[in-house]
């Protein structure tokens, strides 16, 4: 990839506004090196690749997909760095995987990019193989952006927040170049100090996984704009499991199993960029915030708390080294409103400022709005500025906060960043950012469980469920499955009454009418069978002692791996949507982690002196359910023990559900 990334020559094959533009963009950056056009009738061009005067490091391809095939073939056979394949009409339609399969054949070792794509565009090298205009300017530094959406692409080179841009890749239909590998590549070069991503799909995991590896390696954080819903959201769903998880669920797992900071908004992923290029990772979310205003202190409060931000509390030696400056009427606080007494007193600001950061802070934040330079004079803004970089110099983490994303000019945006202060816009979009920074780096995780595609399923029933996870090692009540109406009384008897009576046939037997349990002898048995329109029936013992009722179930996801689901069970699952999380394999201490965020956690641990249920045991189930998958990962859907009934000294599936590939 180094030659099509950082070429010292291009070529522009085709005709029309876009490679018009390939060339313009080129000239307009100032790169140096030569730009040869390539087109049969065009003055000036020449008439084919071979006609070039010599190899090209990198080649804009602007032709029909046809026409791109056989140019690939072409540039590969001549040595050529790599090329970005413009046109449409490959795997992404319903005639194009011929076309698909000759374009990797015709590259072979070369690198390509796309098809279907912008290309790139190299801030540092001053080099755009793109098709239209953008924002990027040339760069000693800054964080690199990749991007499966071309448009998206270009609207983030617009943008004026003050973040420095190395490289924009697009990586189109990744035929042969996929984002993980190509961020590897752009992560590589020292003069990128961050990586944004926006995935429509990670294609493969593993490569992502290598990604993470090779991002703590060289201590730069990445963070990803994740969007639209995984295979496992839009089939249709069997077990609560799959409906309370869904796509969205996977994706986000697979992001904090990595270390990628997750995003939910483009300006988001902005600012968090920012808080990367300037401070890498941060080491936690506990902030100072400075305004003039206390209206701005409340509003920074308020969104602080939403994102879980954290406020320490002043020392007395902050207290101390302030007052002096800021007299009796200002109430020493975090967040702090310190008037407007010392308002164009830069001394007594950058002493303030400079008190307020400390061991126990991770980002101290100034409150500051612009005005409108086209009517007001701003240079008591630039006093504060002034301020606060002398405040920067001791060494603490510094940003300044425009409430509004306009009230941020762009020159002052790139002093702040020279001086190592951070720029951040908009209350919730910079919370939400210096949320995103302060996550925990890769994990030393093993390589998600890959999961199948399995467009055709099959359904068990609770019976053969039950007898595989009995096999699994699971603890599984006393049953009989298959039982005709006829036989019902002995079958009761011979498990032992009370009983629990189960119509055979639905998935969701509880909102059927299909379940009756505590059954205490043979009449009230068949009252039940006779209430149910079922032609075989199971029959289980009742298990005394329920502390507490879980969900544990396991959906495949394909775009992301298995996601392990616990939360409240019973009928109480949909109702109370409290559920946690986990990719498989998960460890034990996820698991129990998991287990303590929910908010039945204190019924499991004993509540209001009552007897706790028996965590080794509900532990034990919950692995060998993880190990039950992993055996049978190759033709899993769905596994769902719902409730998992919780007892002092047990943990008993009284429910189970398979949904494995039809055979």
């Amino acid at each position: 990839m180094e030659r099509l990334l950082r070429p010292s020559s291009i070529a522009v094959v085709g005709g029309g506004a876009w490679c018009d533009a390939v060339i313009a963009q080129n000239r307009k950056i100032g790169f140096d090196g030569p730009v040869w056009h390539v087109h049969p009738s065009k003055d000036g061009a020449y008439a084919s690749v071979s006609d070039l005067p010599g190899v090209p490091d990198a080649v804009f391809i602007g032709v029909n997909r046809d026409a791109t095939i056989e140019v690939v073939a072409t540039l590969a056979a001549m040595g050529a760095g790599g090329a970005v394949c413009f046109a449409s009409g490959f795997e992404e339609v319903a005639d194009g995987a011929e076309r698909h399969a000759a374009l990797l054949r015709a590259a072979g070792d070369m690198p390509i990019l796309g098809p279907n794509c912008y290309g790139l565009i190299n801030g540092v090298d001053a080099v755009t193989l793109w098709p239209d205009q953008h924002g990027v300017v040339p760069v000693a530094s800054g964080v690199a952006i990749i991007a499966q959406s071309s448009n998206i692409a270009i609207n983030l080179t617009m943008q004026q927040r003050g973040l420095p841009i190395a490289y924009v890749v697009t990586p189109g239909n990744q035929a042969q170049q996929g984002i993980a590998r190509i961020a590897m590549q752009l992560l590589r070069d020292d003069r990128v100090t961050a990586l944004g991503l926006y995935i429509e799909s990670f294609g493969d995991v593993a490569a992502f996984e290598e990604l993470a590896r090779v991002s703590a390696e060289l201590d730069k954080p990445i963070v990803a704009l994740k969007v639209g819903q995984s295979e496992a959201a839009q089939r249709a769903t069997v077990t609560h499991t799959a409906s309370l998880a869904g796509g969205a669920v996977g994706a986000r797992l697979l992001l904090e199993r990595m270390g990628i900071a997750a995003v939910t908004s483009l300006p988001v992923m902005l600012e968090t960029l920012k808080i990367f290029h300037c401070f890498g990772r941060l080491p936690g979310t506990a902030i100072a915030s400075l305004s003039c205003s206390g209206g701005e202190a409340g509003v920074m409060a308020d969104t602080a708390a939403r994102h879980d931000l954290t406020f320490p509390d002043l020392t007395e030696a902050q207290a101390a080294a302030m007052a002096p400056h800021l007299g009796p009427l200002v109430t020493l606080s975090n967040p702090l409103d310190y008037h407007t007494g010392i308002w164009r007193n830069q001394p007594a600001m950058a002493a303030v400022f400079a008190a307020m950061t400390g061991e126990d802070l991770d980002l101290t934040l100034i409150v500051l709005d612009f005005p409108d330079r086209a009517k007001c004079d701003d240079a008591d803004w630039m006093i504060t500025i002034a301020a606060i970089e002398q405040a920067a110099k001791g060494g603490a983490r510094f940003g300044v906060l425009a409430s509004l994303g306009e009230n941020m000019p762009a020159d002052v945006a790139d002093r702040l960043l020279a001086a190592g202060i951070v720029p951040l816009c908009d209350f919730d979009h910079a919370c939400a950012a210096i949320r995103a920074a302060a996550g925990p780096g890769p994990a030393d995780a093993a390589a998600v469980l890959a999961a199948p595609h399995l467009p055709r399923t099959e359904t068990l029933s609770e019976g053969n469920a039950k007898k595989l996870l009995s096999e699994a090692g699971l603890d599984v009540p006393r049953n009989v499955a298959g039982i005709p109406r006829a036989v019902l009384p002995a079958q009761a008897m011979a498990v032992g009454f009370p009983v629990a009576l189960k119509a055979e046939g639905s998935a969701h037997k509880s909102e059927d009418g299909g379940v009756v349990l505590g059954l205490g002898d043979v009449m009230q048995v068949l009252e039940a069978a006779r209430e149910m329109q079922a032609e075989t029936f199971l029959i289980e013992e009742m298990i005394p002692g329920g502390i507490a009722e879980l969900l544990v179930g396991v959906v495949a996801d394909p775009a992301h791996g298995f996601v392990l689901t616990l939360g409240a069970g019973g009928v109480m699952a949909e109702l109370m949507q409290d559920t946690q999380s986990l990719l498989i394999p998960a460890t034990q201490d996820q698991i129990l982690h998991a287990l303590a965020r929910l908010r039945i956690a204190d019924l499991l641990r004993g509540h209001r002196g009552k007897p706790g249920a028996f965590i080794p045991a509900i532990m034990q189930a919950i692995l060998r359910l993880q190990a039950y998958v992993i055996d049978n990962a190759a033709d899993l859907a769905e596994v769902e023990v719902n409730p998992l009934i919780c007892t002092e000294d047990r943990a008993v599936v009284a429910d189970a559900l398979i949904v494995r590939g039809r055979r």
